[in-house]
């Protein structure tokens, strides 16, 4: 029988904490707030902690209690420090809460969420669940070795996933995979293609599961929708013991308005600004942080932080860097406030994500931290010390958005657009690039990647394949969202599996092929990504060919010698006799075409290589003779 008094003793905060928490450098919240199982005195129960400053009295409420708000009072710690905490006898893992708060103001009572809760009821179901995350690893292996893994001048090729649409299963109900499913048929997959990362959409804890996550309300506990906290930890461990990385898509830019969650906390707006014109996101109408708030700030920078610490997770993507910079994103003339300069920077979240970067970097060096941003804001992946956001890279929207544009336009009127396509390598060495073509390019009417190329069946698989080769020869790390591995049709719907039966068709099933083989070469071939960030690794061979839309460079890495050649024809022609300069003579062998029988291509090409005549071209000492094939690609090494 539950006593009605709750046990006080036990705390786990400590005066230190409170004053590092109000000062907002606090980082690891996760480890003094929320619930956790604990003993007391010899007695078993579970200790709360809760933040709610403005509150007149606290109480949690369970079905242990009947979800009786005046049975289990928590006590105030201090006035000034706003924490309500006590230990309730007789409960723990598994229990299922939430806190029921009476503000001081307007008389409002709300029943919320733990906001530092490890697990959560499934959805729709809104209470926070009582949880020891207590897991025992087997990645030592990898977490070893990660910082090579993750480094800058390693290979990174990240495939992009939505849990909840990746595969499901037809047969009962077009279910989820549970995180222990998915363990060991993605990381089967994803080992078989090549792909070193993957990078889940949010699997924070949402209620609405249409937002993919990015309305999120727990942010320190993984979706229900697949399982518990353990089952998370097992799908990462079996990634990391099959050499697989994980990042983390993690939204500090806006929060939901249910009621259960974040908004309105304790009657007050607590969380986020109480003026609309900066706590309200008119794009997705949804709240944002306040963070100059420093216990905001302490609670998101925790937030990370847990993640990388308890779950191991390998980095973490920041979404929307965009909308937290500017102070009039997507807003008008008059629905903002300028800063305290008379300006449109956000000089909260700037300094917010700086700290951020500064104290993921700080505790976990061998991890990356990848930065959202559509903007040319400067010095997003610099160094904090310089005047950057600390970011380890960016990703490059520009990139993605003027190469979409040119592989729409129909293959005759390339020639009027060749700038598009070379552009991108003007402004490539001032950040450390993510080449994404990511979930937002396949949603929203926007169609497939497939649907976008032009032309016949034949000419939109080759023109795709073509696009694709063009992004692992070009500087900067590479992102590829499920399914567009394999061309999917349709446009990606969260509700429903990938369109995995599409690999029976050859011109599928060989862009899949073509994909594995650009992923093992990329890995093999140190001159593809040891100089991604770093002038000195790209040099351009032809990119005046307007009129044939064709461009040829070459990539190197820090041996010198190691020089691959790129060349991509955007039309459909087919070139004999073309002459392309190369800085040395002897057998240049042909390691990859797109045009390969075996990819869906016509079969045209070198017959294994072209061997460099002593005659001059484009500035360099020797060239190579070669056909090209018809909207393809072409990769080239000097044996």
């Amino acid at each position: 029988m539950l006593t009605k008094n709750v046990i006080t003793a036990g705390s786990t905060l400590t005066d230190h904490d409170i004053y590092f928490f109000k000062e907002g450098s606090h980082t690891k919240l996760y480890a003094k707030l929320g619930s956790r199982p604990a003993m007391v005195d010899g007695v078993a129960g579970t200790q709360f902690a809760l933040w709610a400053p403005n509150a007149e009295a606290v109480s949690v409420i369970g079905d242990f209690n009947s979800w009786d708000r005046n049975s289990h009072r928590l006590i105030v710690r201090s006035d000034w420090s706003g924490v309500w905490e006590g230990f309730i006898p007789g409960i723990g893992h598994g229990t299922v809460y939430k806190y029921h708060i009476s503000s001081r103001h307007n008389g409002y009572k709300v029943e919320k969420g733990d906001p530092f809760a490890f697990h959560w009821e499934a959805p729709p179901k809104t209470a926070s669940v009582v949880w020891d995350i207590a897991y025992e690893w087997h990645d030592r292996e990898w977490m070893e070795k990660r910082f090579y893994r993750n480094s800058l001048k390693g290979p990174i090729s990240i495939y992009e996933v939505h849990l909840g649409s990746w595969m499901r299963v037809p047969e009962e109900g077009n279910r989820f995979l549970t995180y222990r499913e998915l363990a060991h048929k993605l990381a089967d997959y994803v080992k078989d293609m090549g792909f070193t990362h993957i990078e889940l959409l949010p699997v924070t804890e949402h209620p609405f599961y249409g937002s993919w996550g990015y309305q999120t309300t727990g942010y320190f506990a993984p979706t229900s929708r697949y399982g518990t906290p353990q089952d998370f930890m097992y799908f990462i461990d079996h990634l990391h013991q099959n050499g697989i990385g994980i990042i983390l898509d993690w939204v500090p830019s806006h929060f939901p308005s249910d009621e259960h969650g974040l908004s309105y906390f304790d009657g007050t707006h607590l969380f986020e600004h109480a003026d609309p014109r900066k706590g309200y996101h008119p794009d997705w109408k949804s709240y944002i942080f306040n963070y100059g708030r420093n216990e905001v700030r302490a609670f998101l920078i925790s937030s990370a932080l847990f993640w990388l610490d308890k779950y191991h997770i390998d980095g973490i993507r920041v979404d929307a860097v965009a909308s937290m910079l500017y102070l009039d994103y997507s807003r008008n003339e008059g629905e903002w406030i300028p800063n305290e300069f008379g300006g449109r920077e956000n000089i909260d979240a700037i300094r917010l994500l700086q700290r951020l970067n500064e104290a993921i970097y700080k505790e976990f060096p061998d991890v990356q931290t990848y930065a959202e941003e559509s903007t040319a804001w400067p010095m997003v992946s610099k160094p904090t010390y310089v005047g950057g956001l600390g970011f380890g890279m960016k990703w490059n929207m520009g990139w993605m958005h003027d190469t979409l544009k040119y592989a729409c336009v129909d293959p005759l009127y390339r020639r009027y657009h060749h700038d598009q396509l070379t552009f991108s390598l003007w402004y490539a060495f001032t950040e450390n690039f993510v080449l994404p073509f990511s979930h937002d390019e396949v949603t929203h009417g926007k169609g497939s990647l497939i649907g976008k190329m032009p032309g016949d069946e034949w000419q939109r698989f080759a023109n795709l394949r073509l696009f694709y080769g063009y992004m692992f020869g070009h500087p900067g790390k590479k992102l590829l969202f499920m399914g567009d591995e394999f061309g999917q049709v349709r446009e990606w719907s969260h509700e429903d599996s990938l369109e995995w039966h599409v690999l029976q068709f050859s011109l599928h099933n060989g862009m899949r092929h073509w994909v594995k083989d650009l992923n093992n070469l990329y890995r093999d071939e140190p001159a593809l990504y040891e100089l991604d960030f770093n002038a000195s690794g790209f040099e351009w061979i032809d990119f005046f060919d307007w009129e044939n839309s064709l461009v040829s460079f070459l990539r190197r890495g820090s041996t010198t010698a190691d020089a691959i050649l790129v060349v991509c024809n955007f039309t459909p022609q087919c070139h004999q006799g073309y002459r392309v300069g190369v800085p040395e003579g002897g057998w240049w062998r042909e390691l990859l075409n797109s045009d390969g029988g075996e990819y869906g291509g016509s079969g045209v090409g070198n017959g294994g290589g072209v061997n460099a005549e002593h005659a001059a071209s484009h500035d360099r000492p020797y060239s190579l003779v070669m056909t090209v094939p018809p909207l393809a690609t072409m990769i080239f090494k000097k044996s």
